[in-house]
């Protein structure tokens, strides 16, 4: 083994990447208990503004570990609330299409929380002081580089950029959230399928007197498609200054996607110049970032002890917003699946169920993206492998798992997305929201998920809430049980939302997702529910 200046630290997850998702996936596991580190090769959190459109999945997580008032807060220092996402020729010209004339419109009645702009540079503080108060131990400056994995864990080496001192960590398990060039997922050998790179894009970080050209539009996300480029605006308080993003030039039917060649201050500012609208409007740029359009999926998602997250497991244009928040779903699936097996809960064997789940997802919004990626800004790219574009809200709130960790319905046809209005409760989806009353307080139905199952019983099912604290015990593994319209008051529909009768019940798994459905009262039910449970822990239920 390699010589180190430092003495081997033994940590249960260590967290390539201090990004959006390897912040979240510290601070999730630090909700749960469970210690991290997280090296980051950066000197801080996020210095450009991305992953500006932040879905209501998304904020169920952030307010799942109580921070999602203070991302609204700063939300609301940055941007418009509910502004429009549109496209136009350019920001003072003609206005092409409206995709979206307020962010919320048609899916507040969903989630107890709302779609929302804030960047990367808003929100990564914010999660770096949860995770460091939740227990992580956050490395700026810091990079992996090796790392050698056996049956009882992995072996991590570090560098500390400033100095160069390397230091060894025994991790049982690796986390690769270390961006869509992931060196971690390259040296394990793991390939991508998908489209390919088609665009050699740049961001270019502008101030200029903008808010005369909003002539009063609440707009969040400006798509811009002329003869000169095809990109997107955003602009951010008090429209002093935003970013460009340019991943075309020319002919939208034919553009130059080779954004990069020959770029120089001076085009950067005929660029911004030519997406305002405006030839002799005062510009001064601030930084310009390359980066390349992508859709890809990796091949698998984990490779013994080391399991890739975010965009080292999928890349996807920036068009519905959908990179970020994948990643924040991914880690949401995974966290609670690693807290489990660390804490001797689970089999090992149940981590398996985070790539079935999570992968047919990731490799569904990628093509999604690129759906909408085609059909707004480079339709020369249109062939008869595109699929059709599915609303927002299937994609972000209707997606479907289908893993030995959850327990399937005979005779259901499966499909990996559909309206969550009509998922009624099915296993595999998303639990649907409902306003409750606990203790005399109002709440989510949703914010009684996150640490552990949560067994929900309809007005007559309290035997099935009593044997599911009994197969628990036996178990031992916890579990919460609640009769809505007892220990939960409500002002009906539940039963009916969750495809119940009154004595009816379902299992929610910690990440809010539904693991098993009984519609009506069983006499085994305590057999039914271990075997339920068991399936949640990856664990055969004993005898009842």
């Amino acid at each position: 083994m390699t010589e180190h200046t430092a003495s081997e630290t033994d940590v249960p997850v260590l967290i390539a990447g201090g990004s959006l998702v390897g912040m979240t996936m510290a601070v999730l596991l630090g909700h749960r208990g469970i210690p991290t580190i997280v090296a980051e090769r950066h000197r801080g959190t996020a210095i450009h503004p991305r992953a500006a459109f932040i879905l209501q999945r998304s904020m169920e997580v952030l307010r799942s570990v109580g921070i999602e008032d203070a991302v609204m807060e700063r939300s609301a220092e940055q941007f418009d609330q509910d502004a429009a996402i549109m496209a136009v020729v350019t920001m003072a010209g003609e206005e092409i299409a409206w995709y979206l004339p307020k962010l919320n419109d048609g899916v507040r009645d969903l989630s107890p929380s709302i779609r929302l702009l804030a960047s990367q540079i808003a929100i990564e503080p914010l999660l770096e002081q949860r995770a460091r108060e939740l227990g992580a131990d956050v490395r700026f400056g810091t990079e992996v580089v090796g790392f050698e994995q056996d049956g009882d864990g992995v072996t991590v080496r570090l560098r500390d950029r400033d100095g160069g001192a390397e230091s060894s960590v025994r991790a049982r398990y690796l986390i690769a959230a270390d961006g869509a060039h992931s060196p971690i997922r390259e040296r394990l050998g793991i390939g991508e399928s998908g489209r390919g790179t088609f665009s050699k894009s740049v961001t270019i970080y502008f101030r200029a007197d903008v808010e005369p050209l909003l002539r009063g539009r609440s707009l969040g996300v400006v798509m811009v498609v002329n003869d000169t480029l095809q990109g997107f605006f955003r602009i951010e308080k008090p429209y002093q200054s935003g970013f460009l993003a340019v991943h075309g030039l020319g002919d939208p039917a034919a553009p130059n996607s080779d954004v990069w060649t020959g770029l120089t201050e001076e085009r950067c500012i005929e660029l911004v110049r030519a997406g305002l609208g405006v030839p002799d409007i005062p510009v001064a740029i601030d930084d310009v970032m390359e980066w390349q359009a992508s859709a890809d999926v990796a091949d698998r998602y984990q490779e013994g002890r080391v399991i890739l997250v975010g965009d080292s497991a999928h890349v996807m244009p920036p068009y519905g917003g959908y990179g970020g928040n994948t990643g924040i779903q991914d880690a949401q699936n995974l966290a609670w699946k690693l807290a489990a097996v660390l804490r001797g809960e689970a089999d090992p064997g149940l981590l398996a169920t985070y790539e079935a789940e999570r992968r047919p997802v990731g490799r569904f919004t990628v093509e999604q993206a690129f759906a909408r990626y085609v059909a707004r800004a480079a339709p020369s790219l249109r062939d008869d492998t595109i699929e059709p574009t599915v609303s927002d809200t299937n994609i972000d709130l209707g997606y479907r798992y289908r893993s030995s960790a959850i327990v399937e319905e005979p005779g259901q046809e499966f499909q990996v997305q559909g309206d969550p209005r009509e998922s009624g409760g099915l296993p595999g989806t998303r639990a649907p929201h409902q306003e409750v009353r606990l203790d005399g307080r109002t709440i989510s139905i949703l914010d009684l998920f996150g640490l552990r199952p949560v067994l929900l019983a309809a007005s007559e099912g309290g035997a099935w809430a009593d044997a599911a604290r009994a197969a628990a015990q036996r178990l031992g593994v916890p579990l919460d049980a609640y009769v809505v319209g007892a220990d939960l008051a409500e002002d009906g529909g539940f039963a009916e939302r969750y495809g119940l009768t009154a004595s009816g019940a379902v299992l929610v798994r910690p990440d809010g997702v539904v693991a098993w459905r009984g519609r009506t009262e069983d006499p085994a039910a305590e057999r039914i529910v271990a075997d339920a449970l068991g399936a949640v822990f990856g664990r055969s239920a004993p005898g009842a």
